[in-house]
């Protein structure tokens, strides 16, 4: 229990000089006095005490000691141990005013052994150092009150008023009293983190989300690179970061607020789907010129928006995205892409040479012509101007003219013609020139004078029995009716000719064609499948029967059948005395097994197949197979030789017949 005590006082002492924001420290140099100060001077110790107070006029010793107080170890009272000890030390937690009383006490300390013993039994001496090392805190606050508390025991007492500004220099003192003489040096500096004239500025570095920064001597902060505000704590955005519409959470970001986009955050968001628009606000769609609409997706002015005209041509909206270009001279075209070529026109005359120009033409002309189209002549029928047999003409005015054969034109009859250059005739047709005029010579199949008319071959209806004629190039389609063929579909035609069933199929004439009757085992519209069973016949058939058993057996069979048939005829007499909802069942059956009968062999084959063994039932009789030996199902002799009779997969088996047949067994 003592241990943790002095644990506990440590551990306050310490927090005491943690939390403080400066500390007040009294160096004694030495101290001489008249008095004696101990009784037993081989053994004499003291020890110092200082209280700090606020400034009073008229000094008192009396507690308490508002500033704080503090002494020194228990020393020898000689020179050496008093100058060699430690300062003492009073913290404190308050702006340091500058101005405050000084009370220096000396103080007797007899017989610390004793107290030693009392503090330290004989059993505890040898605890942890740590013990030993609380013993000056605990001599703070126990042992020295012991002396305190004896006035008998003080030796020297010196009061005094100073002033001391914050600062690590000592200020030297000393006190002369009426017998004694004390030499001391104090001053008063500020804890770690405590800054300014008072200690009362407290900046602590730090990097955390509580503020980035360091303090400098005069404990101002100054934020780390990036951070700024009192305490540090805001990042500083990118340079271009807007202030207004833009944050961040770390030095050098750029987050933008709702409603704002860009590296900068200074472009606002448009209004979704606006296409040609622009904002001055969040979610605005502000149309541009010639744009209209909620999304600005309407073209309103489409020459400024799309600038279609060329060439310095005019645009001119026409409404709904449509324009009009008025083009300038020499250009044309839609948007006036083409540059106009004057030359097309052929301008110069007797054989001048034409140069294009922008908006304009020149003519090169040939020797003895002049003029802007080489119109003007200078030379005569002396010089011989025509060529290729023409014959010149002296005119009134001066010049000639040229007379030119039919095959040549031209002023000086220096081009040859060709009608036939621009392909007159059309669909393959050859170009003969006559001179004065063309001929054409049509392909067959097409007439007119350049061979543009198709002749139309079914002008004479040759298709025949209500064919159709569809007109080709010199020829003719016909489609015919069912029953006719040929070229003119006057050939009557047989569907089933080309025998198209298989496997022995009987082939029969219908409207949409040849239909096949398939044998049993065979289907398909040829029948050119075949029908595998999956289950063996109810008896077994032998190849090697002897005509004798063959004989036994057809006899008995036909009286089966007679015996079978007499009980129908009863068992139908029967029925009909039954009551209506009966009556109406076996009508149902019976038209059931019609429909069965009706369809055709491959679909009643594919009807009742081996796979499913399909029945057609009700409460009183239905349509089953009957394997024989398989079970779960009856097996009725008459049944049986009726199908090694026939060799038959199914057979009508009625309830009532069963019964009746069971007791004549």
């Amino acid at each position: 229990m003592a241990n943790l005590h002095l644990r506990c006082l440590l551990a306050l002492v310490l927090v005491h000089v943690v939390w403080s924001s400066g500390v007040f420290e009294l160096k004694i140099h030495s101290f001489h006095t008249a008095q004696r100060i101990c009784r037993r001077h081989r053994d004499c110790h003291i020890f110092f005490r200082i209280c700090l107070k606020h400034p009073e006029d008229v000094i008192s010793a009396e507690p308490p000691c508002t500033f704080g107080t503090g002494h020194t170890n228990v020393i020898r009272a000689d020179h050496t141990s008093i100058s060699s000890s430690a300062p003492i030390r009073v913290p404190f937690h308050f702006k340091w005013p500058g101005t405050f009383s000084l009370i220096i006490e000396a103080w007797n300390a007899e017989s610390p052994t004793e107290y030693t013993g009392r503090l330290f039994p004989k059993n505890t001496r040898n605890k942890l150092r740590f013990e030993f090392l609380v013993f000056t805190s605990i001599q703070h606050n126990h042992f020295l009150l012991s002396f305190l508390d004896n006035q008998n025991n003080l030796v020297s007492r010196l009061a005094t008023r100073r002033r001391l500004a914050i600062g690590e220099d000592w200020s030297q003192d000393v006190h002369f009293g009426e017998q004694s003489e004390l030499r001391y040096s104090y001053h008063v500096y500020c804890d770690e983190y405590y800054f300014g004239d008072g200690c009362a500025d407290y900046c602590r570095p730090r990097d955390d989300t509580l503020g980035h920064y360091t303090c400098d001597e005069e404990g101002n902060r100054i934020c780390l690179e990036g951070w700024k505000g009192n305490y540090c704590s805001e990042p500083i955005c990118s340079a271009d970061c807007s202030e207004k519409h833009g944050y961040c959470e770390a030095p050098g970001g750029c987050t933008c607020r709702m409603g704002w986009q860009g590296p900068s955050c200074n472009e606002c968001v448009q209004y979704p789907g606006c296409l040609h628009g622009t904002c001055s606000q969040p979610w605005q769609c502000n149309c541009q010129e010639g744009w209209g609409g909620l999304f600005c997706d309407q073209d309103l002015n489409y020459c400024t928006n799309h600038k279609p005209c060329a060439n310095g041509a005019t645009c001119t909206n026409t409404g709904q995205g449509s324009y009009t270009c008025t083009c300038r001279p020499g250009f044309g075209g839609t948007n006036c892409e083409l540059e106009t070529n004057e030359c097309d026109s052929n301008p110069c005359k007797n054989g001048g040479s034409c140069n294009d120009l922008e908006n304009d033409y020149s003519c090169t002309c040939p020797q003895g012509f002049y003029g802007k189209n080489c119109e003007i002549i200078a030379m005569t029928c002396a010089d011989g101007p025509c060529f290729n047999g023409g014959t010149c003409m002296e005119t009134m005015t001066g010049g000639y003219t040229c007379r030119c054969p039919p095959s040549y034109t031209g002023s000086n009859c220096e081009k040859k013609l060709d009608r036939c250059s621009n392909r007159p005739c059309l669909n393959g047709g050859d170009c003969l020139d006559l001179g004065q005029s063309i001929l054409c010579r049509c392909q067959l199949g097409f007439t007119g004078a350049n061979c543009q008319i198709n002749i139309d071959d079914c002008a004479l209806n040759p298709c025949q029995n209500a064919g159709t004629c569809q007109d080709g190039v010199n020829d003719y389609t016909c489609s015919c009716t069912l029953g006719f063929t040929g070229k003119n579909c006057s050939v009557r035609s047989d569907a089933c000719g080309a025998r198209p069933c298989q496997n022995g199929g009987t082939c029969f004439t219908h409207f949409t064609g040849p239909v096949c009757q398939c044998p049993k085992g065979f289907m398909g519209p040829s029948c050119e499948f075949t029908l595998q069973p999956s289950f063996k016949p109810a008896l077994r058939q032998t190849s090697q029967a002897s005509s004798t058993t063959t004989v036994t057996i057809s006899c008995l069979l036909a009286v089966l059948v007679l015996v079978l048939v007499a009980s129908i005829l009863f068992l139908r007499r029967r029925r009909r005395r039954m009551e209506g909802r009966k009556h109406l069942r076996d009508i149902a059956v019976y038209n059931d097994l019609e429909t069965v009968n009706n369809l055709g062999g491959s679909e009643r084959d594919a009807f009742l197949s081996p796979n499913g063994l399909f029945k057609i039932s009700n409460s009183t009789a239905r349509l089953s197979l009957c394997p024989d030996g398989r079970p779960g199902y009856r097996h009725n002799p008459v049944e049986s030789s009726l199908a090694r009779v026939e060799h038959q997969d199914f057979v009508w088996r009625d309830e009532a017949m069963l019964s009746s047949t069971a007791g004549l067994r």
